[in-house]
Formats: structure tokens, sequence, C-alpha cells
């Protein structure tokens, strides 16, 4: 008997489930070099710390320089969008982040403080232009209530990377880390960043040769209802942005600041606490996965995540400094050195942190029709929060105390959950 032959349709719909995953194969790339390069501040700041004999004030101006590109490029960044498209548009950040990696050369030959700072920047200019080009790209290559999903799944990537920088950087950068001199230190960094360069130039002739598809910048079917002539007049946008403002101020406090902490309270290895808040990171993506939208809504789990970023955060701020029973129970199996509770509190911040990302951005770009890459430039400026919040967090550690410093979260998580609980469903400014 003759094997029928597929339905017409059938061969449209693989198709495009193919350029599906294929896209998402190239964006998950991107995603792991920008978590590569994001995270691999966590470990950069206690190094630049005793390289440049700085307070965390001080030091944690490489948060601020580092973040606080997205606010000042993210808008150029959408017109450069609408001239090159996605495509090209990331090809462009590829080299602009290469640039910004040769620049840790003369820094670390000549260890000024400020020449780390503008080499930080200048990467983080290409790393705005591939995220306002990227993130709505995720989101409109599917459905949309799978979009959390898709963004969860590069999150493996980009948090995945976040895993293996401080394991690689410590091993490179931090041995005798006590006995060597400050210029010795600063010129472990050249060979890396070279290499970085090198390899982001490679990538970008790589994407730009690539047969991954082009999204037109209004994928999205404009509302016919909504005659708004700037994306402020979308609440759910500015809201979301605003979420997205305390979201990446905690989760950058999350990942960066718990090395300098660990320093604080004399934990060994504290050059790989980063990994710890990773790999709770990596866990919540895994979760986001496997659960949206199946089991879980994107609301319900930007909720959860709100709800449980409160609590640790009061492990955090109220746990002991000295005992070890949590992370006894929760990574002792696996051999990993033990550490305080406060600082485990610390790192499954990451666990709450993880679905925040994913939920917003399709909650916030509800509805925005022909105004999506505007709209996402908006909440890559709200990345400022990574810049500015550990900053501030970082001036109440010096003049109180690092652990009491922590309360700053509070107040960020606690506008994450309004937000999930009701903000998101506001249409209009009253």
């Amino acid at each position: 008997m003759e094997l029928s032959a597929s339905p017409p349709e059938q061969q449209p719909t693989q198709d495009a489930a193919r350029e599906v995953v294929t896209g998402m194969l190239f964006v998950g790339l991107l995603f792991f070099i920008l978590g590569f390069v994001t995270w691999l501040n966590g470990s950069l700041i206690p190094f630049l710390k005793i390289v440049c004999g700085l307070n965390n004030f001080q030091a944690l101006w490489v948060t601020f320089a580092f973040y606080i590109a997205y606010t000042v490029m993210a808008l150029p960044s959408a017109a450069v969008l609408k001239r090159t498209g996605y495509k090209r548009g990331m090809t462009l950040g590829l080299g602009i982040m290469g640039i910004g990696a040769l620049l840790f050369i003369p820094a670390a030959q000549t260890t000024q403080y400020g020449l780390f700072l503008a080499a930080l920047f200048t990467l983080a200019t290409g790393m705005t232009l591939m995220q306002t080009a990227i993130n709505p790209y995720i989101v409109c290559l599917g459905p949309r209530d799978s979009a959390a999903m898709r963004i969860s799944i590069m999150g493996l990537f980009n948090k995945g990377a976040g895993v293996v920088v401080p394991l690689v950087f410590t091993s490179l950068m931090l041995k005798d880390i006590d006995t060597a001199s400050q210029a010795v230190l600063a010129q472990r960094l050249v060979f890396p960043y070279a290499c970085m360069a090198a390899l982001l130039f490679a990538i970008m002739a790589f994407i730009h040769f690539s047969k991954l598809r082009e999204i037109p910048l209004d994928a999205e079917d404009a509302d016919s209802r909504i005659d708004a002539t700037s994306v402020l007049q979308f609440p759910q946008l500015v809201l979301g942005a605003l979420a997205l403002f305390g979201y990446v101020g905690v989760e950058v406090i999350a990942g960066d600041t718990i090395g300098l902490y660990g320093h604080e309270l004399k934990v060994a290895n504290f050059g790989v606490l980063t990994s710890y808040t990773m790999v709770c990171m990596v866990l919540g993506y895994l979760i986001g996965v496997a659960a949206i939208p199946r089991w879980l809504s994107q609301p319900r789990a930007l909720m959860l995540s709100g709800l449980a970023g409160l609590l640790l955060t009061a492990g955090v701020a109220l746990g002991s400094t000295q005992d070890t029973g949590l992370s006894a129970v929760l990574v002792g199996w696996s051999g990993a050195p033990l550490v305080p509770d406060t600082v485990m509190c610390l790192a499954l911040l990451g666990l709450a942190n993880a679905m925040v990302w994913p939920a917003i951005w399709p909650l916030a770009l509800q509805g925005l029709g022909r105004y999506t890459a505007s709209g996402s430039a908006v909440l890559v400026m709200a990345i400022a929060g990574g810049a500015l919040l550990p900053l501030l967090y970082g001036h109440l550690s010096d003049i109180v105390t690092p652990r009491s410093a922590y309360w700053l979260l509070l107040p960020c998580y606690a506008l994450i959950f309004w937000y999930a609980a009701s903000g998101h469903t506001i249409r209009r400014w009253r």
C-alpha cells in the first residue's frame, strides 16, 4: 500500500518550525556572548578593587560604566535598527563589542581605572545594540504566549555563560593574588581580552554571512484602537520599564556584589561566588522552559518571582553569617564549598530573578504594534537599574554595612510583584 503524501499545508508549518529553531540557535549564541561579557563583571569588580586600590563604592563604578551605556545608547540603537534591521544590527553590535574588548589592553598596561571604565562603556554600547535587536527578535520569532519560554531558553545560554566565566576568571586571574603585584595582576587581562576581541570579530562575520531570517520591524499587527503618538503613552510599557529597572538592579547586585560580600566575610574562593548565583538562575530558567505556558502563565511566574525575592532578601539581611546549614542542604551533595546562610540566600536570589526578564518583556510589549522597536529601546534603557542601584548599594555598604545595604532590594521586588499582579493590565493613563 502506498504511503499517502503529507498534506500541502504541513510543509509550510514544518518550514516555519525549522526557521524558529534555526533562529533560536543563532540568537542563543549571541545570548551566550552577552552573558559571558556581562557576568565577567562579578569577578572583575573584586579584581579591579585590588589592582586599582578601590573601596566598594569606587569598585562598583564598574557596573555603572557598564550598565549606564544601555540608557545612553538605547534610543540611538533603536534609530540604527530602523535603518539596518535586526540582523545587521546584531553584527554591528558585535563589532563595537570587539573594539571595547581591545580597549582593555591599554587599560591593563597602564592600570588606569578610567580606561577600564571607558572600555566597559564601549563593550556595553555594542551590547545595547545587540539587546535592542535580539530581545524583540526572539519575541516576534514565534507565538506570543510562548515568548517567555523562548526567552527562558535564551536565558539558559546567557546564565550558562555566567556559571562558567567566574570559574575560568578565578583560575586565570586570581592565582597568587595575595603575593602578586598590582602591575602583574593587571597584565593578566591582556591576553584574555585580546582573544575575546578576535572571537567577537569572527562571530560578527559568521552572523553577517549566515542565513538568519530577518524579521520586519513592524512584524506585530498594530492595534487599531491605539492612537498613541509616543511609546510613553503605553502604561504597560512604562510600568514594565520601571519594574525592569528594579529587576536589573537586584539581578546585578545579586550577581556582582556576592564576591565583594564573600570577601568581606572572608569566604574562601570568593571570586567564584557569582557562579552560585548563576547556577540558581539556570535552574530558574529550566523551570520556566518546562512550566511556561503549560502550567504557569507569564504573570503568575512573575508574581512568584517577586514573592521569592522578598523572602530571600529578608534571608540575606537577617540570616546567619557563620552557619552553613542552608548550603550544606542545597549544594553539600555536589562537593561545592559551603558558604554562610546569608551568602546562600543572596545566591538563591538568582532563582527568584530568573523568570523576571522573560516575563516582563512580552507583557510590556503587548499591543505596541509598530511601536515595538521603540518600546524595546525603552525597556533596554531600564537596564540603567544595573548602573544606579549597585552604585547606591556600594555607597550604603560603605556608610553602614554590606549586609544591611541589601535591604535596598526589598522595594524593587515589591514593585515587580505589583506589576505582575495588576500593573501589566493597565492600558491607559488616568
